[in-house]
């Protein structure tokens, strides 16, 4: 089905670098701290806010040192995450009342925080327990917010793709998996049409490509690599494949108006020794292209002229991880250094980075 010829990937790295960034930047990125060698918070912050283009930061806790290091920090703003083991305690308002004063009131509002995610990829775990008490956690955070008098900040939770049922291609054809659609997601959608609040999804082409369709999944071609024969579209990318797939699965159970949140996306700059389709180029390739792609406000076939708030996971690279390819998402190592650049230093930051000159002169 892959009819695309494999474009060279310097191509579009050189015009990641030269493009101009858009006044409204819609990208973010996750900060992982799954590692026994990253700098302190304080330093990082002002890396992110003194070299990088970056004004959406994500972090998997509440970690306070992260939340201070980010007060008084204009133009920035910081989604926070509940721990999956925290949900079932906080489906009762007294719990969420109580952790939300231990954790985020005496930041704020110095630390401009703009959404909380309860939990991350919490249906994917199969655990019963937590995905029943997933929902009542959101509302009680939510009525917590309200009964403190906080505003601007949003509750939600991030999903893995593997929510949609297998038939979900092509992406008309987006469904929930059958069990969970009207008794899980239907409430939950609910929920966000009532609080204004997004849907969170974690979309991975690198999970889903094959040898032939990589220029598929890192957006390398212009060409029509799909076609849905249902609404006459064509897709040259993946990413915006499975973003079409999640909004005609919302759209069955009636909340279409809702809006998408990818809370992570990413592709590893290392992995396993002969792992198809890792390493620095692709990695650059998918994250360079991704940034342009989202800061276009092209949208998808599906849903044009949108923008959608987007993640890259991750931050840096993260040594604690259990494997290879899990430890090399990041778009820096540890001591700042790209690991390549993608389109996110502010202009004057790529030409003195000796690394990124090779880049630049074509």
């Amino acid at each position: 089905m892959m009819r695309a010829k494999l474009i060279p990937l310097f191509f579009f790295l050189a015009l990641t670098l030269i493009v101009p960034f858009s006044a409204a930047y819609h990208v973010g990125v996750n900060y992982g701290t799954v590692a026994n060698n990253l700098p302190p918070p304080h330093q990082v912050v002002n890396f992110i806010k003194t070299k990088t283009n970056i004004n959406h930061v994500k972090i998997f806790d509440t970690n306070p040192n992260i939340l201070a290091a980010f007060s008084n920090i204009t133009g920035m703003s910081l989604t926070v995450t509940v721990p999956n083991s925290d949900i079932p305690s906080l489906s009762k308002l007294p719990k969420a009342r109580s952790w939300l004063s231990d954790h985020l009131l005496p930041f704020l509002p110095a630390t401009s925080i703009r959404y909380i995610a309860v939990g991350n990829e919490v249906i994917a775990t199969s655990d019963k327990k937590l995905i029943a008490h997933l929902l009542p956690a959101m509302e009680s955070l939510t009525l917590a917010l309200n009964l403190a008098n906080v505003t601007g900040i949003s509750v939600s939770t991030p999903h893995s793709l593997g929510v949609l049922s297998g038939s979900s291609d092509p992406p008309s054809s987006g469904m929930f998996r059958k069990g969970y659609d009207k008794s899980i997601f239907a409430p939950i959608l609910d929920f966000h049409n009532r609080t204004k609040s997004p849907f969170m999804v974690n979309p991975y082409p690198f999970f889903g490509f094959r040898p032939e369709t990589l220029n598929y999944a890192l957006f390398n071609t212009n060409d029509a690599v799909f076609f849905d024969p249902v609404t006459k579209l064509n897709y040259t990318n993946m990413f915006d494949a499975q973003l079409d797939a999640v909004s005609s699965a919302m759209k069955r159970l009636g909340y279409g108006d809702v809006d998408i949140v990818v809370a992570e996306t990413g592709w590893p700059s290392a992995g396993e020794p002969n792992q198809t389709g890792v390493g620095l180029d692709y990695a650059a390739a998918y994250n360079g292209n991704l940034i342009k792609h989202v800061n276009s406000g092209k949208g998808t076939p599906l849903m044009p002229n949108r923008v959608f708030e987007t993640y890259i996971f991750s931050l840096f690279n993260e040594n604690l991880k259990p494997s290879a390819s899990e430890q090399n998402f990041g778009l820096f190592k540890p001591d700042f250094t790209p690991v390549n650049d993608v389109g996110i230093m502010k202009t004057d930051q790529v030409t003195k980075h000796p690394s990124l000159e090779k880049w630049c002169v074509q």
